[in-house]
């Protein structure tokens, strides 16, 4: 196999990946992103025991036990540049041999969650809930970078998008039915728009105006079959699209601490993602 240099897989003094500074012995098949470093120890305060705790930069990892579960919870910061980084390093800890800096013979499939927050594209979809992304549809740049494949209800759901609302290069990727299928009740399933701004980006007029006036309104109308747009953040498409390239089991599950239809947002999002929170390692722990 061929050896991997120095200069693309960057490793630190302690033979760890860079920009995470984990070993692969400190990453657990189960893996919670989430994009707030702060809220990484407000999911593992409900861990039966922490085995440890990685600071570096804006990234920070608990590894620790629920149960019989051994997970990682990992901050990724906001946006898909970030999550690049994150999605790769923790492909690497997994399936890359940091001595002989090769790829592994036999590869290793994780299960990544992201608990996150969003803005709500739908009146039926109120401030307070939750949504499981279906599908990400990404109107950033990220996976232009990589070769990509979509399956056909994916190409489908690209044109139609395209057609639309008129924007020109989207992207797309498709959650884990394996890890959908327990995140049903309590969750309104839709696709997810993964935009590379929280302002512009994302309809928001503050001083500056915006070069396209009906994008929100495109984006809420949009619908192919059973399909609708839920909701709009800034990481969900960068997870499963990447995620999906490199083989691992990804899902989006989202607080919705605004409404933009009614203009509304969360009085208490604190505990709205603390019960998101609890649902997901209750739900993690009985698979």
């Amino acid at each position: 196999m061929q050896r991997i240099p120095e200069s693309e897989l960057i490793l630190n003094s302690r033979g760890a990946v860079y920009h995470l500074d984990l070993l692969p012995v400190e990453l657990a098949p189960w893996v919670i992103t989430v994009g707030d470093p702060d809220r990484v120890k407000e999911v593992s305060k409900h861990f039966d025991r922490l085995e440890f705790a990685r600071t570096h930069r804006e990234f920070v990892t608990h590894t620790g036990w629920l149960g019989k579960k051994r997970i990682s919870v990992v901050s990724t910061g906001i946006g898909t540049d970030n999550i690049d980084i994150v999605l790769n390093e923790l492909d690497a800890l997994v399936n890359i041999d940091f001595t002989a800096r090769v790829v592994k013979p036999s590869l290793t499939a994780l299960n990544i969650i992201r608990v996150g927050t969003s803005g709500s594209l739908q009146e039926e979809v109120p401030v307070d809930s939750f949504v499981t992304s279906t599908h990400g549809i990404g109107v950033d740049n990220l996976l232009h970078f990589y070769r990509c494949e979509q399956n056909a209800e994916e190409t489908s759901l690209l044109q139609a998008f395209v057609t639309h609302t008129q924007f020109p290069a989207p992207y797309i990727g498709s959650a884990s039915v394996g890890l959908l299928k327990h995140f049903v009740e309590g969750f309104h399933p839709g696709i997810t728009v993964t935009c590379p701004g929280f302002y512009g980006p994302q309809g928001r007029v503050l001083r500056l105006g915006l070069a396209n006036p009906e994008w929100i309104d495109r984006l809420r109308s949009f619908q192919l079959g059973r399909h609708r747009i839920a909701n709009f953040e800034m990481e969900t498409s960068g997870i499963y699209g990447l995620g999906n390239l490199l083989g691992h089991h990804c899902l989006s599950l989202n607080a919705i601490v605004a409404n933009r239809v009614v203009q509304q947002f969360s009085k208490n999002s604190a505990a709205l993602i603390e019960k998101l929170i609890t649902s997901t390692l209750e739900r993690i722990e009985s698979i």
